[in-house]
């Protein structure tokens, strides 16, 4: 890290989101794009969508050229003291992304396969039981 980067806390980071100042943090670093608002080719919304955020996900999904990489150099004003950076984003490792995605999409998956087979079991169950009852009823 040079001499001349600062250090910033995630709680600075949050306030710069707005046209007149914005602020990016992507990889724990912080990027001042105000002046990229307009030169940006996804438009400005993107990156005002992104900020006051770890914009990170949105950066690497997008696939960024090397171009767009050292065209982000000219933003750089610091880094982000990442102590200060909300846990559920750090607790990711950088180099496996897609295996924890898969992992977290499996998972989901299956707990939402769940949420609608529950209730079908207990009510197959119910009903069974229900059949059942008054089955033996009607043969007494």
């Amino acid at each position: 890290m040079g001499s001349g980067e600062k250090v910033f806390v995630y709680e600075d980071l949050v306030k710069h989101k707005d046209r007149a100042d914005c602020w990016l943090l992507i990889s724990g670093k912080v990027y001042d794009v105000t002046q990229f608002l307009e030169e940006h080719p996804g438009g400005d919304e993107v990156l005002l969508a992104a900020s006051g955020k770890d914009a990170t996900d949105d950066f690497e999904d997008v696939g960024h050229s090397d171009d767009a990489r050292e065209l982000m150099k000219k933003y750089l004003i610091g880094e982000v003291d990442s102590t200060t950076v909300p846990l559920r984003k750090t607790l990711k490792p950088q180099t496996s992304t897609t295996v924890a995605h898969e992992h977290n999409n499996e998972s989901g998956f299956l707990s939402k396969k769940l949420q609608f087979l529950v209730p079908l079991l207990i009510l197959g169950f119910a009903f069974g039981l229900q059949f059942f009852w008054k089955k033996e009823k009607t043969e007494t």
